[in-house]
Parts: structure tokens; C-alpha cells; sequence
């Protein structure tokens, strides 16, 4: 596209623009193998040829494979580019089309150059005529008075309509060109990186081991963009986890490490099926094992396609799978959740709790069109598998400072005004963020909790966020709020043949002290409550539960 006008905006194709973006991510997948077939060759020919020609051949492969490794995230970085242009569009062709609609509830036409103008009068009915009994008799001065000051009224009624419309006209086509000039500025740059060729020299240094988010920002900043795509290219690893890289670089390394995660699980299966049939251990390992490959192929998949785009900015495949997934872009959203999910979480239900977060998004979208708006899932956290484990905020604490990290990279790669940040949790969840805050701080501009057992402080105010933004809401058949606090608990309870009983009270039991402190969904605890329907501990993202439009509207600020 070029030069966007009225015409190309409603000829535009987003899917389209989405769909060539895919096609280029898919290419790092043969690009990869290619690259690994030449390491292969050239390892082969160093083992059976030797002299000038193969020292000047060997080096000829590895370059090769060297160009080969550095294009793979200029392949992904097209994509995020024809994305955006993608989402750039649908919302211009939205505006377009509700301007369209208001013009045609006012009687306005829209010619195909984008002008707006009044629909034509009709001579037997003039604008201002009336009927006797709507003023004075026709043909007396008051009559014409009457008449001409109607017609000056209902000129001026459409004047303003006219000018209303052609301004939201307008802004979509100034949207639509403005992205396009955007994405094809940045395919520009990548075109002219590929004339030059695409291996560079690594960069030197690295920041230090614990460096803030704000420092592996300025980092970031005063590399070169060869440099930022030889780092993305050879270090993944590196790149994908480090808070302060913005999410755009982040989301590419992971992307290049999706396949040997799988390959790691693949191995690990290997290692279990040596003994046929496996061991009792090996059995429960092997499903559990197959859980998480299901899921990470489901991640995968949404990874490949799907509105808004996601965004991969962490993925670990050992113990129960830990991943961060972002949707829509968070450097580029006015507001941004981040939702932490409790009890049981890993990498076999990552999609599940994907679309909780979607949800959310999906209802943000529908209550405010006009603003931009990203949900990450961040699973970075041991989460609890059983109650035993549950009873305990060890795990809480020790994704704290993790919690803490990614907030603040948020923050720091941020680009425009500052965004409003909200973190969510859930159940045990609702546990890391609450201690996340209290030890940590947060940099979050409000704080949400559903179906908790407490969050670890006794008042709202003890969470570092700015007054009346600590939010929660409980079901009214959630049994989490039968949960007992600790000290009403005997450790043998605890540790018996029963851990069920000893975390739940009974139904006519009265107070507001939970698990980990008072229920913030209390109005003594000090923060506000929103209210949820019917759904059990589960159903807070029902789409006909109140609790869905509860958060979306926390999100927007409203």
C-alpha cells in the first residue's frame, strides 16, 4: 500500500497483510535446518580433509551458516511488522465504517473520494417547510421569518453533521496511512540490512548479572539494530529472558528457541520409554510429560496465527513449564495486564489460561474500541500442585522478585506516555502478586484478586498502589471462602492423610480471616469489591458473569 486514500481503506485486506506476515515466521523453521545441514557438512569435511582448501571451505560454510542464523529474526521481525500493520488496519476500517454508518443516520452521502456532503433536497419537500399547524400561516411575515429560520437551523444541524463525519473520515484514513508509511519504513530498513548482508560482528559486553530492567534498557538502546539482530540470532537465551529488552526482541528469541524446548521434551520422553513397559514413576512422569508437550504444541499454534497477535517473552519446558505470553503488543498498549494464575498452573494448561486473559482483552475491546489494550499471561512461577504445597507461601515468595522484575520491564520498554499497568491473580496467585507487592513493589497503578485465600497483608494499604485501586471479587459459591487461616490448624491436620479438611472450614463458619490473611474481598480489608455471579472458583471469566466485566473495566480505569 501507498498512500492511503478512502478507496484503498476499504479495499484493504488485514487478514491478508496477516497471513504474508505468517508466512515469513514460517520460514525460520527451514532456515534453521539448512543452517544446521551446513554446520553438519562442515563438520563432516574437517574430519576427512585437511590443507589450504579445506581451512578456506570450512570457513566459506561457516559463514554461510553464520548468514543463514543471522536472517532468522529479520523473518520474524516482518511479521510483527505486517501484524501491526494488520491490527493498524482492521481498527482504521472499523472507524471507517462507523463513520459511514453516521453518515447515513444523518441523511449524509459518502462519495467514493471520502467526501461528505448533504443528501440532495427534494423540491416538493424544502428543508424548513412545514405544516400550518407547526407555526404561523405561510405568506405572512411571520410565516417567512418562521420558515427561514428553520432552514438557517437545519443548515447549520447539517453542517455540523457534515463536518463531523468527514473528521472521523478523515482520522481512519490518517490511521491507516500512517501505519502503512510505518511498516513500510521498517521493511525498508530490513531490505536494506539484507543488501548489506546480515551476519555482523557479536557486540561487545553484556549487562551484568542482576542488572536492572531500567540499565538492560539503556543497553539495549545504544546497540546498533545488526547488533540487536546478531544478539537475537546467537544468544536467545539470552535476549528472551532478560526484563528491559523490549518485548518486539524478546518475542523473536523465544520464538527461534520454540523448537529445542520441544526437542527437550522429546529427549526426556526418550529418557523414560527405555524400559518397556515403564515403571510405575516413569508412567505418571511420561503423562505428565505428554500433558506438557500437548500444551506447548497448542501455545504454538496460537503463537502461529490468531488476533491480536501474541507475543512469546519467556519459555521454560523443565519441572511443570513456566512461560510468559503477551497479546497485542505491551511497549505499544495504553493499558496492560499482566494475570497471574494460581493452583496447579504450568505449561499443560498455558492455552487455558491464555484465554482467560483473552477474555478480558476481548471485553476491554468491547467496552473501549478506541483504546489500545494488551493482557499478558505471566507463568514464571513454580505454582502449587497440591494443598499441602498450597498451604505454604514459599512458593509466593519465591516468584516475588521475578513478578517484581518483569513490572518494572514493562515500564521500562514502554514507548509513549506511560501505559496503566494492572497485575491480576488468581487463588494462589493472587497470593504471589499480594506478596509480590508487599516485599517487592510493583510497578502497577492497581491490583486485582479473584477466588483468593488471602494475600498476605491485613489492609489494602500495605500493597504499595496508589489509594482505591485494590480491587476483588469472590463468587458466592466459591469454596475458597471456607478457606481456614493457619493458626486454627493443627500441623498434623496439616500433614495427615486428609489435607482437604484441614484447609476448608465449614459453611456456617463466621469471619473474614482466610488463609493468608483477611479476605480482600471483605470491606474491611480496605480495597473495593466488584461483583461476581455464580461459577464456583473458576467462573470468573464466564462470559455472562459480572466478575468479566468487573476486571475489564479495572484494566481501562474505570
Amino acid at each position: 500500500m501507498s498512500g492511503v486514500g478512502y478507496r484503498q481503506l476499504w479495499a484493504a485486506d488485514p487478514a491478508g497483510w496477516r497471513a504474508a506476515g505468517s508466512a515469513w515466521a514460517g520460514l525460520t523453521g527451514p532456515v534453521h535446518r539448512h543452517a544446521d545441514e551446513l554446520a553438519g557438512t562442515a563438520g563432516r569435511l574437517r574430519g576427512d580433509w585437511s590443507g589450504a582448501a579445506a581451512t578456506a571451505a570450512d570457513a566459506r560454510l561457516a559463514g554461510l551458516a553464520d548468514e543463514l542464523t543471522s536472517v532468522t529474526p529479520a523473518l520474524i521481525e516482518a511479521d510483527q511488522t505486517l501484524a501491526e500493520l494488520a491490527r493498524q488496519l482492521a481498527v482504521a476500517r472499523a472507524q471507517l465504517a462507523e463513520a459511514v454508518t453516521r453518515a447515513e443516520a444523518a441523511g449524509l452521502t459518502v462519495d467514493r473520494a471520502g467526501g461528505v456532503r448533504a443528501a440532495p433536497v427534494d423540491p416538493a419537500h424544502p428543508v424548513g417547510a412545514g405544516t400550518a399547524a407547526a407555526g404561523p400561516p405561510a405568506g405572512t411575515r411571520a410565516g417567512t421569518a418562521a420558515g427561514s429560520a428553520a432552514g438557517t437551523a437545519a443548515g447549520s444541524a447539517v453542517g455540523v453533521a457534515v463536518a463531523g463525519v468527514a473528521a472521523a473520515v478523515r482520522a481512519a484514513v490518517e490511521r491507516a496511512d500512517a501505519a502503512d508509511r510505518a511498516a513500510a519504513d521498517r521493511l525498508a530498513e530490513l531490505a536494506r540490512a539484507a543488501g548489506t548482508g546480515w551476519a555482523s560482528p557479536a557486540p561487545p559486553g553484556r549487562p551484568a548479572t542482576g542488572a536492572s530492567p531500567p540499565v538492560v534498557r539503556a543497553w539495549w538502546s545504544g546497540l546498533t539494530p545488526a547488533q540487536r539482530r546478531w544478539l537475537v540470532g546467537h544468544e536467545p537465551a539470552l535476549v528472551g529472558a532478560l526484563d528491559g529488552v523490549p518485548v518486539a526482541a524478546r518475542d523473536q528469541a523465544n520464538r527461534l528457541l520454540l523448537g529445542a524446548r520441544r526437542d527437550e521434551l522429546l529427549a526426556e520422553r526418550r529418557r523414560l520409554s527405555v524400559r518397556v513397559p515403564p515403571g510405575p514413576l516413569a508412567s505418571v512422569r511420561l503423562r505428565a510429560l505428554a500433558a506438557r508437550l500437548a500444551g506447548l504444541d497448542a501455545l504454538t499454534e496460537r503463537l502461529a496465527g490468531g488476533t491480536p497477535r501474541a507475543y512469546l517473552l519467556g519459555l521454560d519446558p523443565a519441572g511443570e513449564g513456566r512461560v510468559v505470553v503477551a497479546l497485542d503488543d505491551p511497549d505499544h498498549a495504553d493499558r496492560v495486564l499482566t494475570y497471574v494464575p494460581g493452583m496447579t498452573a504450568g505449561l499443560d494448561d498455558a492455552p487455558g489460561e491464555l484465554g482467560r486473559a483473552a477474555r478480558v482483552l476481548e471485553r476491554c475491546a468491547t467496552l473501549a474500541p478506541g483504546q489500545r489494550s494488551a493482557a499478558v499471561l505471566w507463568l514464571d512461577y513454580d505454582a502449587p500442585d497440591f494443598l499441602t504445597e498450597a498451604a505454604s507461601a514459599g512458593q509466593a515468595r519465591d516468584a516475588g522478585p521475578a513478578l517484581h522484575r518483569f513490572q518494572e520491564g514493562l515500564r521500562a520498554t514502554h514507548e509513549g506516555p506511560p501505559a496503566r499497568q494492572t497485575v491480576l491473580g488468581h487463588s494462589y496467585g493472587s497470593l504471589v502478586v499480594g506478596v509480590a507487592a508487599r516485599e517487592h513493589g510493583l510497578a502497577a497503578d492497581a491490583l486485582m484478586f479473584v477466588g483468593s485465600p488471602g494475600v498476605g497483608v491485613a489492609h489494602a494499604d500495605e500493597l504499595g498502589v496508589p489509594a482505591g485501586q485494590v480491587w476483588a471479587s469472590r463468587a458466592p459459591d466459591d469454596v475458597i471462602r471456607l478457606a481456614r487461616p493457619v493458626d486454627e490448624l493443627g500441623r498434623p491436620a496439616l500433614l495427615g492423610a486428609a489435607p482437604l479438611a484441614a484447609v476448608l472450614g465449614w459453611p456456617d463458619r463466621t469471619g473474614h480471616e482466610l488463609w493468608f490473611g483477611h479476605d480482600p474481598a471483605d470491606a474491611g480489608f480496605g480495597g473495593r469489591v466488584f461483583r461476581s455471579g455464580r461459577g464456583g472458583h473458576a467462573g470468573y471469566w464466564e462470559p455472562d458473569n459480572p466478575a468479566l466485566d468487573g476486571m475489564a473495566r479495572v484494566v481501562l480505569g474505570r
